[in-house]
């Protein structure tokens, strides 16, 4: 009578030694997450002052220290100044200032870079010396069990506590005002931006207004021109794995120069990269599709007898991003065009190369070249002389193009890494 029970106690004994491994892992994850973030909350806070870092790469290279962009919650601060050495190099100062209870450690280090170093070379030169200036602020944390010179067990990025919600603002104002007895020219911008930026998520939201206006005397006459043009751009960014993203765009947008009195185009956009994000400090390879909708509203009739239009596009852009000791690289291209009617597009191709050709000799080039039938906005009606000479308005044009090229060539000693600073380094 009792056989039945006894089935059903063997069967829950074998499910439970299925289960159990399961289980284990399970509980040993839960329990090395638990640790991994007590590490994490004790590390030491830095405040990295410097200009002149890849800071990217910086905390993509050092994950074991928590960042934080107010000094006077830090730890260490961290400040890096520069000066140029005889052999036209660069010499870092990485000054390691202690707070609180490490006001007593305090640390000068330097990196010296000469001037035939790639910038690959020069960011891990002074990221190595930061690793080797911070162990001191590692030795009284639990963290220094798993450092020597490098860290052994990588950490994933800080989820720390911030009243802010990592919400970072910015407001700029500016004004220009100049003139001779025969010209006067005045101009003021504005710009608000409210960005947050997660593992997970990106957000970017932007404002920027600008005015000018130029006054000119000619013959007992006065020639005015003025522009002005408004703009909001918004960009929200979701991770969905190492390879892949999703999000959108939100822009809207007014311009005289443009001949636009209201433009609104929101875009839904995705994005795989063909290498891992977390690579994304040395190289990348991105493919973003981007489809909007823009209802604009034109200030004067367009060549297109138009005063407003509803208009769907889409675009594809293909970057390629490289940065070896050889030097950096940076290729795009990008097409779009709009549905309704497809000869109305534009292509773009951009590139960005600085290589080392060989010891003392580097080469420089940026540039892009815009092939351009999608002018929807032009004005009807000739421009007038005054509008072509002070760039009042758009003109019709076919291409656009930009090119710089630069050609670096240094030789004699490498070893002259003195440094002297009287009268400035020019």
């Amino acid at each position: 009578m009792n056989q039945p029970r006894y089935r059903q106690l063997f069967w829950w004994l074998l499910i439970l030694l299925f289960l159990w491994p399961k289980l284990k892992a399970l509980a040993i994850n839960s329990t090395e997450t638990r640790s991994l973030q007590d590490l994490r909350d004790k590390a030491p806070r830095v405040f990295l002052d410097c200009i002149r870092c890849d800071v990217n790469y910086i905390k993509t290279e050092i994950p074991f220290v928590n960042f934080v962009r107010d000094p006077k919650e830090a730890d260490v601060h961290i400040l890096v100044t520069t000066q140029l050495t005889g052999s036209g190099g660069t010499e870092y100062t990485l000054t390691f200032i202690g707070q609180g209870s490490h006001s007593k450690c305090q640390n000068v280090l330097t990196y010296v870079s000469d001037k035939t170093k790639t910038e690959e070379e020069i960011r891990a030169g002074y990221t190595r010396i930061l690793k080797m200036g911070l162990m001191p602020y590692l030795a009284p944390t639990p963290l220094a069990e798993q450092c020597s010179i490098s860290f052994r067990q990588v950490l994933p990025p800080t989820i720390v506590t911030d009243s802010w919600n990592f919400w970072v603002f910015g407001l700029s104002l500016g004004g220009r005002f100049d003139g001779e007895s025969k010209r006067k020219a005045s101009s003021i911008n504005a710009n608000l931006s409210a960005n947050r930026v997660t593992p997970e998520f990106k957000i970017r939201l932007g404002f920027n207004a600008n005015f000018e206006e130029r006054r000119y005397l000619y013959s007992d006459k006065t020639i005015i021109s003025s522009t002005e043009s408004e703009s909001f751009s918004g960009l929200v960014v979701k991770s969905l794995s190492d390879h892949w993203s999703v999000g959108g765009y939100l822009n809207m947008s007014s311009s005289v120069y443009n001949n636009i009195k209201f433009s609104l185009n929101p875009a839904p956009a995705i994005e795989y990269n063909v290498f891992p994000y977390s690579e994304s400090t040395r190289r990348e390879l991105r493919f973003l599709y981007r489809i909007g909708f823009n209802a604009v509203s034109y200030r004067e009739e367009t060549i297109y007898f138009k005063t407003a239009e509803n208009l769907w596009s889409q675009s594809l852009t293909a970057t390629l991003e490289l940065k070896e000791p050889w030097g950096s690289w940076e290729a795009s291209i990008r097409g779009s065009h709009y549905f309704h009617d497809f000869s109305k597009n534009r292509l773009r191709l951009s590139s960005r190369l600085y290589l080392r050709l060989f010891k003392g000799l580097a080469v420089g080039l940026n540039g892009y070249y815009d092939r351009v039938r999608d002018q929807l906005s032009l004005r009807r009606g000739e421009a007038t002389l005054e509008e072509v000479l002070l760039r009042r308005t758009q003109l019709e044009t076919s291409y656009e193009y930009s090119l710089s090229v630069t050609l670096n060539y240094s030789f004699g000693s490498i070893f002259s890494n003195v440094v002297n600073p009287r009268f400035g380094e020019y």
